[in-house]
């Protein structure tokens, strides 16, 4: 008795049969490799080593109006300090100059009175900082720094006195990232700019490329269904994906030193949830152009530069206008995002990710269906 074409067992056959043959097309072509293993890599170097939010030795200017014992062991406190590359002076002409042309970050003043406020109880000691507001991060930067190494001296000096500070000061704690290091959430987040990107590039070009080599026409001829067409290929490019993400995890703990303190579970559950949306996106695009040059091209404005610009990842969304965030609700990136970080430095929350992974797999479920009804008007 013959299979009937529609039956479950032959369903499931050729499934699996379309999924043996994507995977030997994905062993066979050097660009999904490339895509996969080799992109993810570089874009993670790039982003781990070239985009830094520390201002780790800055230069700055510290001018001494009237050296004494306590403004030198002030201005010491900043030449120890690993965020300053201090310049001692005692004319704050000296760095006008410099400051104009950016050699330095900033322009730490002690003035004349100094010592003798810091001498008078109930009298606050100034100091003048000058930064530039050419670059606003640098400066604000440079502004918590100083104001943090003179709060450290002014407790330090308190303490060997024996009496109370002159500046009262804050028991600062700082949970999950004691050393304010940007590299601890920027590499999670390019992580998620990694998955955008190779999720939807690779996908974008799978169904493009049966078009362009004329293999689509064969496969019309099958009983495949949309479907089936559909998972045969987004299943081997979902194990890719996630092969992807643990180099990239692999990398980040081991080679940039970031703290992985969630559970594996909650790692491939998030990563998971964000790929379908990924992966969808990248079917549609494909279905859609039947073009591999216009497919990939469409991919990248649509998965890369949102989920870099929209997602959180380098500007804050709460500082975005109203209308721009309402527009980051619809970036499936703006979810991952902060559940990777959270992953990496908080540990397991599971509240917050079961929100944040049925969001994603709601746009994953409305991008593959919109896939299955473009490429069944095609195929079917």
């Amino acid at each position: 008795m013959s299979e009937q074409p529609f039956s479950v067992r032959a369903r499931v056959r050729r499934l699996l049969a379309l999924m043996k043959k994507e995977a030997r097309q994905i062993v066979r072509d050097p660009s999904s490799i490339l895509i996969a293993i080799v992109l993810p890599l570089i874009l993670l170097f790039l982003f781990g080593y070239g985009v830094s939010l520390d201002a780790t030795r800055t230069r700055v200017g510290v001018v001494l109006e009237e050296p004494t014992p306590t403004t030198r062991e002030l201005a010491a406190s900043f030449e120890a300090s690993p965020y300053f590359d201090a310049r001692l002076g005692t004319d704050r002409r000296e760095f006008e100059e410099q400051l104009q042309r950016g050699k330095i970050g900033g322009i730490i003043v002690i003035p004349a009175t100094f010592d003798a406020d810091s001498r008078t109880r109930g009298t606050t000691p100034e100091i003048q900082l000058i930064v530039d507001g050419a670059d606003p991060n640098t400066a604000s930067l440079v502004s918590g720094y100083a104001q943090g190494v003179i709060g450290n001296w002014v407790k330090q000096r308190g303490v060997q006195s024996g009496r109370g500070a002159a500046i009262s000061g804050t028991d600062d704690r700082v949970w999950f990232n004691p050393e304010l290091t940007s590299r601890y959430f920027l590499v999670p987040g390019s992580v998620a700019i990694v998955m955008a990107l190779v999720g939807t590039l690779l996908t974008a070009l799978v169904v493009a490329r049966e078009w362009e080599r004329g293999t689509m026409e064969a496969l019309m001829a099958t009983p495949v269904t949309a479907v089936e067409l559909l998972l045969g290929k987004i299943i081997p490019y979902f194990i890719l994906g996630l092969a992807s993400m643990t180099l990239c995890t692999l990398v980040a703990v081991f080679v940039f030193d970031v703290p992985f303190r969630g559970s594996l579970g909650a790692l491939y559950s998030i990563s998971a949830a964000f790929l379908l949306p990924a992966l969808g996106q990248g079917l549609l695009i494909s279905a859609a152009t039947k073009n591999q040059f216009l497919a990939s091209q469409i991919a990248l404005l649509s998965s890369f530069l949102p989920t870099f610009l929209l997602s959180g990842f380098i500007f804050e969304i709460s500082s975005m206008p109203k209308p721009i965030q309402w527009l980051t609700q619809i970036v499936p990136g703006r979810w991952l995002i902060p559940s990777l970080q959270t992953v990496f430095l908080a540990g397991d929350l599971w509240p917050f990710f079961l929100k944040n992974i049925g969001v994603m797999s709601a746009y994953g479920a409305i991008f593959i269906f919109l896939a299955a009804r473009t490429t069944k008007k095609r195929v079917a």
